[in-house]
């Protein structure tokens, strides 16, 4: 019976995120429980562990997250279930604390007593069926050797006192004509029932099969069920099929100026090289949405408020009597290891961050923009990195085509030089003029730094790290970057040896990374690679290693081969 209860526990914890994911179709995504829960462990991860998952996991780490929260599900909802009987109800008691604590969280995110409704209701739900399931398998009763017992007889022991106090043994026989019946079910005249040990019947072999045959159905019934209020709530909120239509169909605005095309050289198209331009469905995604926002043009707004001449609200038509202008820009995340990939390289189409500002008139004494995303995600830039002349935009387009949902869609900011966390704000609704004294982003909160200028960095590509190579003639190839100040060379060392040139690709702008590559006669043995950029202001990036942590890695990248 033990794996039926386990069973009936994990499919009422099943029921109660359908059910849950119905209710939030009518409070918010974001007070779902397994949203709501996920998305408080990761304000909440220690530093270290977040950034051990990011390196680990890289852009799955969300999926991870999840995985991991469905594994302690099972396991607790499992436990529960092994736990509830009908006279002790300790598997409600479970799942009545793990929904009030997701009734609490949910609250907290919506910002309201109704994001509260999705867990309790959805608890509720829940605790029914666990107790209806707890029933149902309870009154399933196997044959067994005590009931074979019971039903004989053969001689049963009673214990009675004796005068001294000592507790005898009193043979009974139940066919003994003089034998009083010690089991109140069984004084009644004409009562022949066989009795079990408490007092029920025991049941045929037949009838226990059955049994077992509609806990079953019922298990079943109440899976189907979950899946169907879950499939629901899917279909019932819509947006994400609405808003990828949506997306489809969305004709981008001519710039100004088109972007040329780009240099013969700007990309060497060598194997294994990272190409100059990044594919869409290639980019790295570092964020805190478990869900990725479903913003619809139809909606989408963006507030510039705060320490400002006047406040403007700009919307998606707003926007389209507006010329917007194309920039190639190379993004980077700060949680970027030394040879790390979540860096990447994008034409984006977009309208610029100064422009806009100016019409707004920010206010003396303000030096940050608080960006706001609409999923709560803040982001602090420096005010004077976005009106300085830089191409900082509100972009709408990525790569030719409308932003994809996953990287920001309808509306993001891109900002050369500065570190994602501190101005690449996806789905952003607000722009907050403001001061580093009266405001503080998520990520600064979190002991970060205020300012995050990108380092001067590279990767190598290939050869590929602790790989095998044959002898002869190798080409060492990768990227290096220096976003807003420029790439002027990069260096090779093999096996602490001088440090050699490498030939550039052609730069196209000080906003983007270059390619390079360096000829090497590979000899046999195992070796040491390392590289080093210097950028337009004579800095060497450093050999000093530091982690992430608080305002991005620094060191030389360094690989280890062997050849044959």
């Amino acid at each position: 019976m033990m794996s039926l209860r386990a069973a009936g526990g994990i499919v009422a914890a099943a029921l109660v995120l359908g059910v849950a994911e119905l209710v939030a179709v009518f409070t918010g995504s974001g007070s779902a429980p397994a949203y709501a829960l996920g998305a408080t462990m990761v304000d909440h991860t220690p530093d270290g562990l977040r950034e051990w998952a990011i390196s680990t996991f890289g852009t799955n780490d969300k999926a991870v997250l999840f995985l991991c929260m469905g594994v302690v599900a099972v396991v607790v909802a499992g436990t529960a279930g092994v736990l509830e009987r009908p006279a002790r109800p300790i598997g409600s008691v479970v799942f009545a604390v793990f929904g009030l604590v997701a009734a609490v969280v949910g609250a907290g995110r919506v910002g309201g007593v109704f994001g509260a409704l999705p867990a309790l209701i959805g608890t509720a739900a829940g605790i029914l069926a666990l107790r209806g399931l707890a029933g149902r398998i309870d009154a399933v009763r196997p044959a067994t050797s005590d009931t074979t017992q019971a039903a004989s007889p053969t001689s049963t022991t009673d214990l009675t006192a004796a005068t001294d106090g000592t507790i005898t043994e009193d043979p009974v026989r139940q066919n003994d004509p003089g034998s009083m019946p010690r089991h109140p079910a069984a004084a009644h005249p004409g009562d022949t029932r066989d009795q079990v040990g408490d007092g029920r019947p025991p049941r045929a072999a037949g009838s226990t099969r059955s049994g077992r045959r509609r806990v079953l159905g019922a298990i079943a019934a109440t899976g189907i069920l979950a899946a169907g209020a879950g499939l629901a709530g899917r279909l019932l909120g819509g947006t994400r099929r609405e808003v990828s239509t949506e997306r489809a169909a969305i004709e981008l605005p001519r710039p100004a100026t088109p972007l040329p095309a780009l240099p013969p050289d700007a990309d060497l198209r060598l194997p294994e090289l990272t190409p100059y331009l990044t594919p869409n469905d290639d980019f790295y995604r570092i964020d805190t949405a478990l869900i990725v926002p479903q913003v619809s043009t139809d909606t989408w707004s963006l507030r510039i408020h705060g320490m400002v001449e006047r406040e403007i609200l700009l919307t998606w038509d707003d926007l389209a009597r507006r010329t917007p202008v194309e920039r190639l820009v190379t993004l980077a995340c700060v949680s970027n290891p030394i040879n790390g990939d979540l860096i990447g390289n994008a034409r984006w189409l977009g309208y610029r961050l100064d422009e806009l500002l100016a019409e707004a008139g920010p206010l003396p004494g303000a030096d940050m923009v608080l960006s706001h995303s609409i999923d709560g995600w803040t982001a602090g830039s420096p005010l004077a990195a976005l009106t300085d002349g830089r191409d900082a935009l509100l972009a709408i387009g990525m790569n030719g085509e409308p932003l994809p949902v996953q990287h920001g869609y309808p509306a993001r900011l891109v900002v050369p030089g500065l570190y994602g966390y501190v101005s690449a704000t996806k789905w952003v609704t607000e722009l907050e003029v403001t001061r580093f004294d009266q405001a503080t982003a998520y990520w600064t909160r979190r002991g970060w730094s205020a300012e995050g200028p990108i380092k001067t960095g590279t990767r190598i590509d290939t050869p590929r790290g602790r790989g095998r190579i044959p002898q002869g003639r190798t080409v060492i190839a990768g990227v290096a970057w220096a976003q807003h100040r420029g790439v002027t060379a990069v260096e090779v060392q093999i096996d602490n040896g001088d440090w050699r040139p490498a030939r550039l690709s052609t730069e196209v702008t000080i906003d983007t990374w270059r390619q390079w590559a360096y000829d090497w006669n590979a000899t046999p043995g195992q070796h040491t690679i390392r590289a080093r950029t210097t950028d337009t202001t004579g800095q060497a990036q450093t050999p000093v290693e530091r982690d992430v942590i608080p305002d991005g890695a620094t060191g030389h990248p360094t690989l280890t081969i062997q050849v044959q």
